[in-house]
């Protein structure tokens, strides 16, 4: 669906997808936060590729903090974005564990910027990618500032949107340049996105 201001849109769907996730009793939460790790621990994608690029979740996100942890005891090398200052761009950063972590931009973890443990090749890996919410094609409905909009843009390895059920639906708005994930795992079930294995057939393995 393409419209030709989306903005709007975009930020009703932001409020109504942030109040559906502080609605959700912690238990609640807790189970669906399990079962979405058990399934991308179960992809192929995971088992295949040594490196892990993923978000480090808030209280309304899909918690990634045990899968960092999970990944990493698998044996996994994980790295989390660092917010570039005064630019709408991030850089990851490979980290031993969740004691590598400091608060950062808009008050979420981030790893310290050490030159030794920055990330420089993206051609393979696979990133795990955070959104209010995703449609059936795979686009995703982020929190409006771009980071990952830019990053997607260049990034080579396999792309797997992580969410709740209840926060996707048929159609998102979206913009000529949004890049829709390849697999969309949540605690339900799994979609891969068939309009992207035009590009090099990845889920063709």
């Amino acid at each position: 669906m393409q419209v030709k201001d989306i903005r709007p849109i975009k930020s009703a769907l932001r409020e109504k997808y942030k109040r559906m996730r502080l609605d959700m009793a912690p238990q609640v939460k807790a189970e669906k936060d399990r079962q979405i790790a058990d399934r991308v621990c179960r992809l192929w994608q995971y088992r295949q590729n040594t490196v892990l690029l993923t978000y480090v979740s808030t209280p309304i996100e899909v918690d990634t903090r045990a899968l960092i942890t999970r990944a990493l005891n698998d044996g996994k090398r994980v790295a989390v974005p660092r917010c570039v200052p005064d630019t709408r761009s991030m850089e990851f950063y490979f980290i031993d564990s969740l004691d590598d972590l400091e608060p950062g931009a808009f008050g979420v973890l981030e790893p310290r910027p050490d030159p030794q443990k920055k990330v420089t090749d993206f051609s393979r890996g696979l990133c795990l990618v955070p959104a209010f919410s995703y449609d059936w094609d795979g686009y995703r409905l982020g929190y409006g500032k771009g980071y990952y909009d830019r990053f997607l843009s260049h990034f080579e390895g396999n792309i797997v949107g992580i969410c709740y059920s209840e926060c996707i639906q048929p159609n998102l708005p979206h913009g000529r340049y949004d890049r829709a994930v390849e697999l969309l795992v949540t605690d339900s079930f799994l979609r891969r996105i068939l309009q992207n294995r035009k590009r090099g057939d990845r889920f063709g393995r």
